[in-house]
């Protein structure tokens, strides 16, 4: 009886085997250079480009020491400020960015800028945007927008113009409710206003992602038509890092605020004594504790 080889029936597995092997290898070959070419494409454009804003008066000479903010914010903290030459020199990422400059003397200045990104093994100079600044009266404490006796003055500078708000305007923005105990009548108070939070939102105060860096320096100053005063680091002012509520209120208890305490009152609910609390708010204004 002959018997058949069993060589052919062995062989043909392996072969199967080595060839699976060796196309997976190629495959795993493919993904790696994809991978590397991928990689060495996108090191050669920087995460961040040098950027250099330059304020200039009407002669086209720098101003010095001129308050910038860019909006989106760079990562890093930087100060925000022209130097001796009126420059500001920072890293930004490619893309778009809204530009603003205010200085004494001079009218608020605003740009666009577009920066592009750039090769980082190539010797590349920084991109410089130029913002001209126009002569002009800045606000002053005694100089008030407001109308009437009853509209609240916000001013957050150098971000925007001091700005009237009046009990109407304030009336149609969105409100919240928080109850708050008065140690000094041992009561529960129920409060309904608007968040500061969100009115120095309008006026363009670095709030939320814009919060870090020089901006923590910001405090906030409500004043009522007495003199009374009340200081706020901005950071207690905003949800995103303060777990209590600060209130420009309008109502109490359901009613209007009486003469005595309205027609604007500051209410703050985490502080354990009524002390904060602004009656007949007429002012508030952010400022820099640099």
């Amino acid at each position: 009886m002959r018997v058949k080889p069993l060589f052919k029936s062995i062989r043909l597995p392996r072969q199967r085997l080595r060839y699976a092997f060796t196309m997976r290898a190629k495959k795993l070959s493919l993904v790696a250079g994809l991978f590397l070419m991928s990689s060495a494409l996108a090191a050669q454009q920087a995460a961040t480009a040098p950027v250099i804003v330059r304020v200039i008066d009407p002669s086209g000479a720098g101003v010095s020491h001129v308050q910038v903010r860019v909006i989106p914010a760079p990562d890093a903290a930087t100060k925000m400020e022209t130097d001796a030459k009126g420059q500001l020199a920072l890293d930004l990422k490619p893309g778009g960015y809204a530009v603003f400059a205010r200085a004494s003397g001079f009218k608020p200045g605003v740009a666009h800028i577009d920066v592009a990104a750039i090769d980082a093994h190539a010797a590349t100079a920084a991109q410089t945007f130029t913002i001209a600044l126009q002569l002009g009266a800045t606000f002053s404490p005694q100089v008030s927008p407001a109308s009437s006796k009853d509209d609240l003055v916000i001013s957050a500078f150098p971000y925007h113009e001091p700005q009237a708000f009046s009990p109407a305007d304030l009336k149609a923005m969105p409100h919240i409710t928080v109850t708050i105990h008065n140690s000094h009548t041992n009561a529960d108070e129920t409060y309904s206003g608007m968040r500061l939070a969100d009115l120095l939102g309008k006026v363009g105060a670095p709030l939320g992602k814009e919060l870090h860096g020089e901006a923590l320096a910001n405090y906030v100053v409500a004043r009522g038509s007495d003199g009374y005063e009340a200081v706020f680091a901005l950071a207690e002012i905003d949800p995103s890092f303060h777990p209590g509520e600060i209130l420009v209120a309008d109502t109490m208890d359901g009613k209007p605020l009486d003469a005595h305490s309205g027609p604007l009152k500051l209410v703050v609910t985490e502080d354990k004594r009524p002390a904060r609390s602004v009656r007949n708010l007429v002012t508030i204004e952010s400022k820099s504790a640099q």
